[in-house]
């Protein structure tokens, strides 16, 4: 188990560029499709926690799933197979970018990569809003929420803390009147 946790978080750590949430997609293949360690409502679940916890979310998630599968020693067994090649590519990338960060073909190549992230970020969103049961009819909570943050500035930990309450109120009021979750 320990060996197949590191493989498994070094093909998530060594072949999506991008960082944290270009990792999605590759992650709800290995762990939920390829290994199903995971549930996709558990690995919705384990995304939320990885995000709200301090530090880095792939490195968040490899502990979470780690300690699940293989306890303290798969937490580490995860981790080093995570961060393993990004660490060394992230050195080499130093050794060597230096030589060319003025070259007008390597920050055209960067440029042209930006959809291509943009568009692996988006695919696993929506496909977390339905995992999530978003629909047209509510629709405008994450759309309002992103709106207050991005427009407003207004502190994400304001509107987590709103959501919190406002759906704790909803579940109670929606409870004592008979209706179903």
């Amino acid at each position: 188990m320990l060996w197949k946790l590191f493989v498994s978080f070094w093909k998530i750590g060594s072949f999506t560029i991008g960082g944290g949430y270009v990792m999605i997609p590759l992650m709800e293949k290995e762990l939920v499709d390829r290994r199903q360690w995971l549930t996709r409502e558990e690995f919705l679940d384990y995304m939320s926690l990885a995000q709200a916890m301090p530090g880095i979310f792939a490195v968040n998630m490899a502990t979470i799933v780690g300690k699940r599968q293989a306890g303290w020693r798969g937490v580490v067994a995860a981790i080093a197979g995570n961060i393993l090649m990004p660490i060394a590519l992230i050195l080499l990338l130093a050794i060597f970018f230096r030589h060319f960060r003025d070259n007008a073909v390597v920050e055209r190549i960067f440029k042209g990569l930006r959809p291509a992230v943009v568009a692996l970020i988006a695919a696993p969103v929506f496909r977390m809003a339905k995992s999530a049961k978003v629909t047209l009819r509510n629709c405008w909570i994450p759309v309002v929420a992103a709106l207050l943050i991005w427009l407003l500035g207004v502190s994400p930990v304001w509107v987590i803390l709103a959501a919190i309450a406002a759906g704790t109120i909803y579940g109670k009021l929606s409870n004592r009147n008979g209706v179903p979750d």
